[in-house]
């Protein structure tokens, strides 16, 4: 207390000129309209520019909260558009009033490799989540790979960049379809071969899934042909595929869960014995 007073004492002249300062200022103010207007639009725009920036900060730290949010809204609508099926007359059929084969799953991933003759994606979802071998792994732009392995808490991912990987294909605008491989050339290019060379193929088409195995639901997103030729023996397409993920970036990915893969897996080695 006695260092305020002692302060007081020190600066008493420029405090009773701030005191009178402040007196006169607010008396203009008050008597002027002019000087009230501008006072208060002042003081308005910088309340405005403070609290602008109170909230600008509040949004970056709410980001990875909102982000979460966008992530389970687009899952559940995944979720449906799997689950929705169509009639011979191309009638949507509601998901809600019938079984959901598919079951969406978001995940974060926790490494990813690229530039590997074989590369894995490690992501955090396990067998506590019911996450097994051979789900379809996904983003909203496209396929990414197949679970490989898992644990209690994490699997991993066998990525389409490997040379390990085949999935069926298809051009979307014929349904000829092939086997989706990649040369280890680049990570933004894969190969559709196998293709009939009488496919109708022309460049910007677009490539889906196949359909063909339990892994992944028909028509799911792949990439475009950047160009094609003709393989060695002639008699099929070797279609490069530019894919519409960038595999390089991945933060977010969807597991799909077959609810029939166990059924279907048994049909088919029956079918191979």
């Amino acid at each position: 207390m006695q260092q305020i007073f002692n302060f007081v004492i020190r600066n008493k002249t420029f405090l009773l000129f701030l005191l009178l300062f402040g007196i006169a200022l607010s008396l203009t103010i008050q008597s002027h309209s002019y000087h009230r207007s501008q006072f208060i639009n002042s003081a308005n725009s910088l309340t405005g520019g403070v609290y602008g920036t109170v909230n600008s900060v509040g949004q970056y730290f709410d980001l990875k909260e909102q982000n979460t949010i966008l992530v389970e809204e687009n899952k559940k609508l995944r979720e449906e558009l799997l689950n929705t099926v169509k009639t011979p007359q191309n009638t949507a059929i509601d998901s809600s009033l019938i079984d959901k084969r598919f079951k969406i799953v978001s995940a974060e991933v926790y490494k990813n490799s690229y530039n590997s003759p074989n590369n894995y994606l490690t992501i955090n979802r396990g067998k506590r989540d019911s996450i097994q071998q051979d789900f379809g792994v996904i983003t909203s732009k496209g396929i990414v790979g197949i679970i490989d392995n898992t644990s209690k808490k994490f699997s991993t991912v066998l990525s389409i960049l490997s040379k390990k990987s085949r999935i069926n294909a298809m051009l979307k605008t014929s349904n000829q379809s092939g086997s989706l491989k990649w040369n280890e050339a680049s990570p933004y290019i894969v190969q559709l071969e196998d293709v009939s060379k009488f496919a109708n193929v022309t460049i910007g088409d677009t490539i889906v899934t196949g359909g063909q195995s339990a892994i992944f639901p028909k028509g799911l997103g792949i990439g475009v042909v950047e160009k094609y030729t003709i393989d060695a023996g002639g008699d099929t397409y070797i279609i490069q595929v530019r894919l519409f993920n960038d595999m390089t970036t991945l933060q977010h990915v969807y597991i799909i869960k077959n609810n029939d893969i166990e059924e279907l897996k048994t049909l088919e080695a029956l079918n191979n014995e």
